[in-house]
């Protein structure tokens, strides 16, 4: 006969996750059975959760401060705040890499004075900074789905000092991050140097929750990276993609996501930006509700509140640019013009900024919808093209990163969208003589789509002269496909992959480009000079 675990059988309990226990409990035994359950109930729901306490955290029976669930009903569950785990930490940069650092997570309940604590060893987290708590309400959006209530929070930090490494925990009343019962779950960071020095960064976008997208984390974080950019489609609650109401959507999909990436993103900062996936009608302004509550990013010319995905920022000697692709797609409208042109003015403006910068040798822009693709699944959006594309030959950028297809691609170098240049596998290129690479790292985790031709990589060359594919127009208010012959495209692998680009400084200063396997296996590189 099995032992119920506090109205969860075993057999249940072992293979739920912790939003699932959360739901059961609600739905199944009531407020009322929840309210008699006490501290037991919540204890076992938290100690079960994706990032669990430690053991002797798990059997403490010390009174601590409860922290409280709201609900709609006037009573409010109390919890033991000692049996709270907070996860799914992550970072992002500041406007200012050298000397700001936000630090995100969550916790699977309402806690109180939840804070982060902070310092340079780890056995002296003297500094205690007060968290802002940003809840997130999801209502019951199918007969199949619960209502489901989340709990970020979030600390920005200033003043920092450059390329420092510094030791932080997160916790709340009951839950000391720097006790020694927690010296486990203390994590690091380290800010951008105050000179240009050599770094690697990585990219990919599309990952959601798989055995593959975790087996990219893994090999992403053996190469020890700076920050890590991610081109949009973060985790997939909304499976559809269309950025309508009537979207299927779990919002339980984020805990199960920001769990998966924390190994990775609580010590190498996650900057991510939208793609379709991530417009969640059902949060305003924009879809774009559930964003703000989950990620603290530096934000640019646009109000971040309504773009929080447009912004940029400066490590070493590469700007970054963040676009939210959203705003220009022919393929999907429901965002379709909502900065009304701000977003490409400020593009334009910020361009112009970096490429005046005499210590900024590379511009590197990301966001979702590929100007450049062939496979038979989204190919190219000619929203992009017509929108940007002018814009990044005009001020001479030398990386574009996209996601949206869920393969790896790269074209030869490019001016005006045709072939400048070709790069095959292991060359070098000049961006300012030669164009700009673009590069789709959309094999992060999800299903894999496939090329009208056969795959050609490092090791597996099989150069065609040209690909039939199309580009998406808009024909009044439908999008419509466009067929096409491009010659542009250089390297295709169908398989999970991302980019890692190794930076080096001096009097020939580099973009040393590869696109690796899940396995860790190398399907191509090329290096960008100027």
């Amino acid at each position: 006969m099995e032992t119920p675990r506090v109205g969860i059988p075993d057999r249940l309990a072992s293979r739920m996750t912790m939003p699932e226990q959360h739901a059961y409990l609600r739905e199944k035994i009531g407020r009322r059975g929840l309210l008699r359950a006490g501290t037991l109930a919540a204890g076992t729901v938290a100690g079960a959760g994706l990032l669990g306490p430690s053991a002797a955290t798990a059997g403490a029976t010390t009174a601590a401060a409860p922290a409280f669930l709201p609900s709609s009903a006037s009573a409010a569950v109390r919890v033991d705040g000692s049996l709270v785990a907070p996860f799914g930490r992550h970072l992002a940069f500041g406007a200012d890499p050298k000397t700001m650092m936000s630090v995100s997570w969550q916790v699977p309940f309402a806690v109180k004075n939840p804070c982060l604590r902070v310092g340079l060893k780890p056995w002296d987290l003297s500094q205690r900074i007060k968290a802002e708590v940003r809840s997130l309400h999801t209502p019951s959006l199918s007969a199949k789905l619960p209502a489901v209530d989340q709990y970020y929070l979030h600390v920005s930090l200033e003043r920092l000092r450059p390329g420092t490494t510094y030791y932080y925990g997160v916790g709340h009343d009951g839950f000391d991050p720097a006790d020694a019962r927690h010296l486990g779950t203390v994590g690091t960071f380290r800010t951008a140097p105050a000179r240009a020095e050599s770094f690697v960064f990585t990219a990919f976008g599309d990952q959601g929750v798989s055995y593959d997208a975790l087996a990219n984390d893994q090999v992403i974080l053996g190469q020890n990276p700076a920050f890590h950019l991610h081109a949009g489609d973060i985790c997939y609650a909304d499976s559809s993609g269309q950025g309508l109401p009537a979207d299927t959507y779990d919002a339980r999909v984020w805990d199960q996501f920001l769990a998966q990436t924390e190994s990775v993103a609580s010590r190498v900062p996650w900057m991510v930006t939208t793609g379709n996936h991530d417009m969640e009608a059902w949060y305003s302004p924009d879809g774009y509700g559930g964003q703000n509550a989950r990620w603290s990013l530096p934000g640019g010319g646009l109000d971040p509140v309504k773009s929080p995905g447009v912004y940029s920022f400066t490590y070493g000697n590469v700007g970054v640019v963040a676009l939210d692709a959203n705003d220009v797609s022919h393929e999907i409208r429901a965002n379709t013009g909502y900065t009304d042109g701000a977003q490409t003015r400020w593009l334009d403006r910020r361009l112009g900024e970096l490429r005046a910068d005499k210590d900024i040798d590379f511009i590197v822009v990301f966001f979702h919808h590929c100007a450049f693709s062939t496979t038979n699944a989204h190919a190219s959006d000619g929203g992009v093209r017509d929108a940007w594309v002018p814009l990044f030959d005009k001020h001479r950028v030398d990386l574009v990163v996209n996601g949206h297809n869920h393969v790896y691609e790269r074209t030869d170098a490019l001016r005006a969208g045709a072939v400048t240049r070709r790069v095959p596998v292991g060359e070098s290129v000049s961006s300012v003589r030669d164009g700009i690479v673009y590069v789709t790292a959309g094999g992060a985790g999800k299903a894999l789509y496939d090329f009208p031709v056969p795959d050609s990589y490092e090791g597996h060359v099989a150069d065609v002269e040209s690909v039939p594919s199309y580009h998406w127009e808009q024909d009044g208010a439908k999008a419509t496909k466009a067929t096409e012959m491009v010659e542009w495209s250089r390297v295709r692998y169908t398989g999970f992959s991302f980019l890692a680009v190794e930076v080096t400084t001096g009097h020939r200063p580099a973009l040393k480009v590869s696109a690796l396997a899940e396995s860790g296996e190398r399907v191509d590189h090329f290096t960008i000079t100027r």
